[in-house]
């Protein structure tokens, strides 16, 4: 896949983010992202403190990554080729994947959340990436490797890392929508 086409469409998912966090959820009474749909299930604030928790790993190590290779002299290449993991775990973190995955205990958020402050993280981190992004144009997305939050040892080439973790951003932003969702319909009848 030409590689930056793969970082316009991640660039453009993130932005889409960004967005419906600025332009509709921070006009939400605070109150309303902390709301459980259902007992048991995440609030919006606990979806967004879930991928704060995954920013807080990831988004240091992408520029980390980043860094060291600039300084090392990486070029970018004009393709980038997925390795097998990356797909796979891009796949399964897709919005639309089948499979269920259980939180590490790290990243499960607490019950209670300060609403504002959770989106405002939430918001940082969405412009952060933005310009990991653009910095990665830099660089050789397939040299670049990045340590998964689970396993350190498994390094994921950055183009993947991206994959995955886009789509894992994507797969809870929907998950939050619908948790708002479900406290519209409550507070309408």
């Amino acid at each position: 896949m030409d590689a930056n086409t793969l970082l316009d469409q991640y660039y453009q998912q993130t932005e889409a983010m960004l967005d419906k966090a600025v332009k509709e959820w921070q006009n939400l009474p605070p109150q309303q992202l902390n709301v459980e749909p259902m007992p048991g299930s995440w609030s919006a604030a606990q979806c967004l403190a879930h991928l704060n928790a995954y920013g807080n790993y990831y988004l240091p190590a992408i520029e980390k990554a980043i860094q060291k290779a600039q300084a090392a002299g990486s070029q970018p290449s004009p393709e980038f080729n997925s390795s097998w993991l990356g797909a796979y775990f891009t796949q399964v973190m897709q919005p639309d994947s089948k499979t269920k995955m259980k939180s590490p205990a790290n990243a499960i958020p607490p019950t209670f959340l300060n609403p504002a402050e959770t989106l405002a993280q939430f918001i940082d981190q969405q412009e952060r990436m933005l310009k990991l992004i653009e910095k990665a144009r830099t660089v050789n997305l397939n040299q670049v490797r990045i340590p998964i939050s689970i396993a350190q040892w498994i390094r994921l080439k950055l183009g993947d890392t991206f994959g995955f973790y886009t789509a894992h951003h994507r797969r809870h932003v929907l998950q939050a929508e619908r948790a708002l969702g479900k406290k519209l319909e409550i507070m309408l009848t």
